[in-house]
């Protein structure tokens, strides 16, 4: 069954996604509750509208186009059916929760919860990064490749003797 989706509320442009899907989910309730089959496409709500009001694009809201980005990014990403804690996997989320955040604060710049808790992601997703390096290099730099992020691996840690060596000589009496 196609849906051609031409609603009152559609033409409002502060309309979220739930408040259309409940709004299509009455109105196609009502459709099949009429007895009546359908042809194959069902127009929705088309009373006192004129043709340019018809037409307008369906825009949706932020957070269901985060939603579906998160979703597919997922999808991408997942090595199986039922990953869900593959390094690849989370940082692959956080970039696309980071990405979104970002934005938000790009509107909301005196947001400082959501400041906070972004730095926080961005940390957990640098120290998963550190870890996946550390594992395995081939996976890591595929993921930072096909994600596009900046990330600095983590260098050696040198030890005591190595630290301290050129301050060997060095002793005031």
């Amino acid at each position: 069954m196609m849906l051609s989706i031409t609603h009152p509320c559609l033409l409002s442009p502060f309309i979220t996604y739930s408040t259309f899907l409940f709004s299509l989910s009455i109105q196609r309730s009502n459709i099949n509750n009429m007895g009546g089959e359908s042809s194959g496409t069902t127009i929705i709500g088309l009373e006192g509208l004129e043709d340019a009001e018809t037409d307008r694009e369906l825009e949706f809201s932020a957070p269901y186009l985060h939603s579906e980005r998160l979703s597919a990014t997922q999808a991408q990403y997942r090595r199986g059916e039922t990953d869900t804690g593959s390094p690849e996997y989370q940082v692959a989320t956080m970039t696309e929760r980071i990405s979104y955040l970002t934005s938000h604060l790009q509107t909301h710049p005196k947001d400082f919860s959501t400041r906070r808790g972004l730095v926080a992601l961005v940390n957990k997703r640098r120290r998963l990064l550190n870890y996946l390096f550390n594992e395995d290099i081939s996976r890591y730099q595929d993921i930072i490749k096909s994600l596009g992020v900046r990330h600095r691996a983590p260098g050696r840690v040198m030890t005591r003797e190595e630290k301290y060596a050129k301050f060997s000589g060095r002793r005031k009496k």
